[in-house]
């Protein structure tokens, strides 16, 4: 019998696969953590306050703030997760603090004439954007935000960088003694495209990571989230054989030096439900590589124009001899070491 035909998810949630979302995203360490410690690692924020909480989910963000000593919390949360979130506030004593309701936030209402001093909200998705809430916060934001008013996150930045890919291309080297490279092809061959959402070691990084898009969340607008391009060459920082893209995101939180906090989805952080996101090669396209080898690409995230919230990647490797590369540049083509040396000459002189 099927876990789906044993469990009810009753009230709270659609479906058990819905339940299983959740209870993943609960378990993410990382990502409680770094919401727990930077808003009640900065009480003296929210002491007082009224908060509005985006996308409330379970309600846990909401109960955060009123821990830190908020004056009161308007949690909204578009499904009947939002009956969870009561249950979830009640058992916490929170009743006098936390108001849940249930509707999108383009419906929601403040009282007449107020506005809050802090949005909260965990609205990242895969690659950051794919399938997030980012168009519902800046909406919140533009409505509901006082004008000295702060985010949590309040900035977000996304990386890019080459990668080895051992569990799509090498683990069918040789399978159990049995080379099955004819699996694997057709399994990429399948999924190309499709960008997969992997654990990538960080030893698996040909390059740190090179910045994509960063956005201020006070500022950045729904149209610049249509469509973000990058165009570069990168000099590949560490040996190894280009299979794939990687892509990450970090988000900040406000915070004086000292009490700043960070989530980050990096291959050197501790893991998180989000992973990495990888965009594997075709097998023709894979090389080994050494250090300062130039590799030379376009990556394009364009929102998808039947679904809204959901992104289409391109990616399309360059040649790096016809590409312009930034200056100085430490890759070991002739033009660039000729360049380097000219400019080292001239500050000499």
């Amino acid at each position: 019998m099927e876990p789906t035909d044993q469990i009810n998810p009753g009230a709270y949630f659609d479906s058990y696969e819905d339940l299983k979302v959740h209870e993943i995203m609960l378990a993410d360490k990382p990502r409680q953590d770094a919401y727990q410690q930077a808003i009640l690692g900065n009480r003296a924020l929210f002491v007082g306050k009224t908060i509005l909480d985006v996308g409330a989910g379970t309600g846990i963000l909401s109960v955060f703030c009123a821990q830190a000593g908020a004056s009161k919390v308007y949690a909204v949360e578009a499904s009947n997760l939002a009956r969870l979130a009561r249950a979830v506030v009640e058992e916490n004593k929170f009743q006098a603090v936390i108001e849940v309701s249930e509707c999108k936030v383009e419906d929601f209402q403040l009282p007449e004439g107020e506005r809050v001093d802090i949005i909260v909200s965990e609205w990242m998705g895969f690659f950051l954007l794919h399938e997030g809430m980012l168009d519902s916060v800046v909406y919140a934001r533009d409505k509901f935000l006082k004008p000295n008013g702060l985010m949590f996150p309040d900035t977000a930045t996304l990386f890019v960088a080459p990668c080895s890919v051992p569990s799509r291309f090498d683990q069918w080297e040789n399978l159990s003694g049995v080379s099955m490279r004819c699996f694997g092809r057709a399994l990429r061959e399948q999924n190309s495209g499709n960008p997969e959402v992997l654990s990538v070691a960080q030893a698996d990084l040909l390059h740190e990571g090179h910045i994509m898009a960063w956005f201020d969340l006070m500022e950045v607008t729904t149209e610049e989230l249509n469509s973000i391009e990058v165009k570069d060459v990168l000099v590949i920082q560490h040996s190894g054989k280009l299979q794939g893209f990687c892509i990450w995101f970090d988000c900040t939180f406000p915070g004086d030096e000292m009490e700043q906090r960070q989530l980050s989805t990096n291959p050197s952080a501790p893991p998180t439900h989000w992973k990495q996101i990888v965009i594997p090669l075709p097998e023709d396209s894979c090389e080994d590589l050494e250090e300062r080898d130039p590799v030379a690409f376009s990556l394009s995230m364009t929102r998808n124009k039947e679904t809204n919230r959901r992104y289409d990647l391109q990616l399309t490797l360059l040649d790096p001899e016809k590409e312009e590369h930034h200056l100085p540049c430490e890759c070991h083509m002739t033009k660039c070491i000729l360049m380097k040396t000219h400019l080292e000459k001239m500050q000499v002189d």
